[in-house]
């Protein structure tokens, strides 16, 4: 099958499931994140290996796992994990590399690139469970929530979700915005050496188009929907940022996989590459707009 009709079957099956998930949140939304994360420190071991280093993948790729379900059971009250088991984490880590690697295994590297591929992973991309639940949200899923459409068509719209969507269509918007003002102005390339298909041009193309839907979206879902709303600079400085962070995310993936020698970090999607590649924005999205949503205005309208 033809890789555009590969792509275009991929999303046609995979969006409306992510965002149901999205929506729904709760252990569908931990499980999910969990599979993208165990999948995305594999694909990190990967490239790591391909660079010379020799992680401990097992060890990473179970943590990176578990992490969102630690995290879902976190907020379910199941159990709370205390700060020192990430110290206990590491500390088993660094016995672990004892026997499992030695002297000549490089130690040192070893430990701190299987460390590096759980926080690159589950450590950013949990924020996606935290937005969900945030606490302008906490407590007014269920009393707050919208339905849009009608009959069998009807999709409940959580204020949780609502707020979780919002970083994501900013970022869509980004890559959208980059890649057809890129493509039609083209002009000084960005960063050649890391990615010489973008352009300066593009990169502003992507901050333009993600200012603009961040004001949008803020405007005419946060607030019907969640009863939340940015004020206009507010918005517009949420969309900026955002878009920033999207582009940087997309960069560093770049750089390691070129460091490493590697065009897609797996080919684990059907005409779209591996996890990184389509969730290597998302990595520094989520954490900043977590960040932001607590810094920004942020009038509560209930």
């Amino acid at each position: 099958m033809p890789e555009l009709a590969l792509r275009t079957l991929f999303a046609v099956v995979a969006a409306p499931l992510a965002l149901w998930i999205v929506l729904v949140g709760g252990a569908p939304l931990a499980a999910l994140l969990a599979i993208v994360c165990a999948l995305g420190a594999w694909e990190f071991y990967r490239i790591a290996r391909a660079a010379g280093h020799n992680p401990l993948s097992d060890a990473g790729i179970a943590l990176a796992g578990l992490a969102p379900l630690a995290i879902h059971a976190s907020y379910l009250g199941v159990f709370t994990v205390p700060p020192a088991a990430a110290a206990l984490v590491v500390l088993l880590l660094l016995g672990a590399s004892i026997w499992l690697r030695g002297v000549e295994g490089r130690p040192i590297a070893a430990v701190a690139t299987t460390l590096l591929g759980v926080a690159y992973t589950a450590g950013m991309l949990g924020f996606g469970y935290a937005i969900r639940y945030h606490d302008v949200v906490r407590g007014y899923d269920d009393v707050g929530a919208h339905h849009l459409g009608a009959g069998w068509l009807a999709l409940r719209v959580p204020p949780g979700g609502a707020l979780l969507v919002f970083p994501l269509v900013i970022t869509w918007a980004s890559d959208i915005g980059a890649y057809f003002v890129g493509r039609t102005i083209g002009g000084r390339k960005l960063i050649p050496w890391v990615s010489p298909g973008k352009t300066v041009s593009g990169a502003v193309g992507g901050l333009v188009a993600s200012m603009i839907v961040s004001w949008a979206y803020a405007r005419w879902v946060l607030v019907p929907v969640a009863s939340l709303g940015f004020t206009p600079w507010g918005a517009l400085l949420f969309g900026a940022l955002i878009s920033v962070a999207a582009q940087v995310g997309d960069l560093f993936e770049s750089l390691i996989k070129r460091e490493s020698g590697v065009k897609d970090s797996s080919r684990i999607i059907p005409g779209h590459g591996g996890i990184l590649d389509r969730f290597d924005s998302l990595i520094f999205v989520l954490p900043v707009a977590y960040l932001l949503l607590g810094w920004l205005p942020l009038p509560v309208f209930r």
